[in-house]
């Protein structure tokens, strides 16, 4: 009888957890979806250090730097501050930023600056593009907000594994009605009190689904257990 109920609870639990998620709005338990399907960075553009840079899989933070590069700078250190340094430890948690081409020392400068009071920087990715394919990259995303003459805007948007966009949407806690598809990063109070929430959310819900999955495996393997157990006693 007690095996029983320990199966049913290994059971139950990974269903009523994910009926609690489905069903909840922005309650730190679940950051809505706001589009889906986004475009992967195109494999042609150049990468700051040649590497292979993708959104897909990755938990990223994704932004335009622009040309102008003190700008860039000052938002930069508070993205590496506020969000990077907290959450570089995730696994495949990333920071990509699309930039115009010729940025490239400036960036590589910032980078080797930052590089001094950060303990990695592996999770910064940096690849180049045209103005004009940039363009059309943010255009593709379908946001609220526009770029600017530079081609960068200070804006940042929160991209899951499977490169929908993450925000939020609907009644938040106080049952106000809300809409937040991208975090100000010259604001370090907008990164601190809104992003940093957001960017938590959707770890937590992550960490959440591997251990839902590992329950389903355990049970699995307490059924087969129990087979083989049965077929041993006959």
């Amino acid at each position: 009888m007690k095996n029983k109920v320990v199966l049913i609870i290994l059971f139950i639990l990974p269903i009523v957890t994910y009926l609690i998620f489905a069903s909840a709005k922005h309650n730190s338990l679940f950051l809505p979806t706001l589009s889906e399907n986004n475009s992967e960075i195109p494999q042609d553009w150049t990468a700051l250090r040649n590497e292979k840079v993708q959104l897909k899989d990755k938990i990223t933070i994704l932004g335009f730097t622009g040309t102008d590069m003190v700008e860039f700078k000052a938002n930069m250190f508070n993205l590496n501050q506020k969000i990077y340094n907290k959450y570089f430890g995730f696994e495949d948690f990333q920071l990509v930023m699309i930039a115009p081409i010729g940025t490239e020392v400036e960036i590589q400068q910032m980078i080797s600056e930052l590089d001094r009071i950060t303990e990695d920087m592996k999770g910064w990715k940096f690849v180049f593009a045209t103005p004009d394919q940039i363009q059309r990259y943010h255009d593709s995303l379908h946001l609220k907000t526009s770029l600017n003459a530079n081609a960068g805007t200070p804006n940042v948007i929160i991209l899951d594994k499977n490169i929908n966009h993450r925000g939020r949407i609907g009644k938040n806690k106080k049952g106000e009605e809300e809409f937040r598809e991208s975090y100000n990063s010259s604001s370090a109070a907008d990164l601190h009190n809104e992003m940093t929430d957001d960017v938590k959310i959707i770890l937590r819900e992550y960490r959440l689904a591997l251990k839902k999955n590992k329950r389903k495996d355990e049970f699995k393997d307490n059924i087969v257990n129990e087979v083989e157990k049965s077929s041993q006693a006959k």
